[in-house]
């Protein structure tokens, strides 16, 4: 993340973002495939050793497949970059979000936890009863402590603020799921 400044002197926080460029790898058509979508490559594979057999054509590091909606697909090859937004456009960013750990119920589902007076003693955080008497286990569902984060986030309406084609850079207004490094999806 970083800052931005308007000609009104105003602050805004950012974050910036390298898109791409990324390649159409594979058409697929409703009469051989069932469906219509196109695949996406992105981070071409230089090193030929790591490049397998099933792999032929599709030398990509990162392969996604999105589902054409009746509109005209583009061609094998063809490249995707940061021409295809402009400035103030609104956009909706998905990725896979930061890992915590294991978290308590507290703070993974925002349990209240248990008085601080009257007897509770080292029971502050815990969640509580976890079962009932009937039928005598705990039922399939229970928020309860477990492993927090890692789980696919979408960030909707976020402002391109600002675009930099010759370096592949998109300048969006606010903060975008994932660590540092994290592969994004980007829609218009």
């Amino acid at each position: 993340m970083s800052q931005l400044f308007d000609a009104n002197g105003k602050l805004t926080p950012v974050t910036l973002i390298l898109a791409g460029p990324c390649y159409i790898s594979q058409q697929k058509s409703k009469e051989k495939d069932g469906y219509s979508a196109v695949q996406v490559g992105y981070v071409k594979i230089e090193k030929k050793s790591k490049i397998g057999k099933s792999m032929k054509g599709k030398e990509y590091k990162y392969l996604r497949e999105y589902r054409a909606a009746g509109e005209e697909m583009p061609g094998v090859g063809e490249e995707i970059n940061v021409s295809s937004f402009a400035d103030g456009d609104i956009i909706k960013v998905s990725g896979i979000s930061k890992g915590k750990g294991f978290q308590g119920g507290v703070k993974k589902h925002g349990f209240h936890g248990r008085n601080a007076t009257h007897g509770v003693k080292h029971e502050h955080r815990t969640i509580g009863s976890t079962g009932q008497r009937f039928p005598q286990h705990v039922m399939k569902g229970r928020k309860m402590p477990g492993r927090m984060g890692v789980e696919r986030i979408s960030v909707r309406n976020l402002k391109i603020m600002k675009i930099d084609k010759e370096n592949n850079l998109i300048v969006v207004r606010g903060a975008v799921p994932g660590y540092r490094g994290t592969l994004l999806e980007i829609r218009g």
